[in-house]
């Protein structure tokens, strides 16, 4: 096949190998004209990559740092967030949008608990209050009788 690459050789075969793939991959596909440069560029990027170590990988990953300690990012009233230190009373929503993560990305991301907490507990508790005042979460009384549909001619029949 071809070479090993080494680093004299390193741009010249990278170049080479992305004319063939872009090559390849044009012959089979159909491709706008204006993707082509994106194609290409991405290609050479992506080989590039492969090619050459990275730097990121041999420098040690810095602790994460919270916003707030860990032990106080919980209280009654609030919900603090550890990425930016913001008081929420539900955290879920705010994770997603700011930061793209679900409640199980953040957890794990900050080496909490499965059972933290995404709804500060006294607004949990407001809500549950709320929702059995207005009925939910019980059976209606319709529902103990049993329906049963009855027919316009079936009295006078009987």
């Amino acid at each position: 096949m071809t070479q090993p690459i080494t680093d004299s050789n390193d741009d010249l075969q990278i170049i080479a190998l992305t004319g063939k793939i872009v090559t390849s991959y044009v012959a089979g596909n159909s491709l706008a004209p204006t993707a082509l440069p994106d194609l290409i560029k991405q290609v050479h990027d992506t080989l590039r990559r492969l090619v050459t170590p990275e730097e990121v990988a041999t420098t040690p990953a810095e602790p994460l740092t919270p916003a707030v300690p860990i032990r106080k990012s919980v209280t009654p009233d609030y919900i603090v967030c550890l990425e930016d230190g913001r008081k929420l009373k539900m955290l879920k929503r705010h994770l997603r949008t700011a930061y793209g993560l679900s409640p199980e990305e953040y957890r794990v991301k900050w080496g909490l608990p499965t059972d933290y907490p995404m709804v500060a507990p006294n607004y949990a508790e407001q809500r549950s209050g709320l929702a059995k005042a207005i009925g939910l979460g019980q059976r209606s009384r319709t529902e103990d009788k049993p329906a049963g549909k009855r027919r316009r001619g079936s009295a006078a029949a009987e």
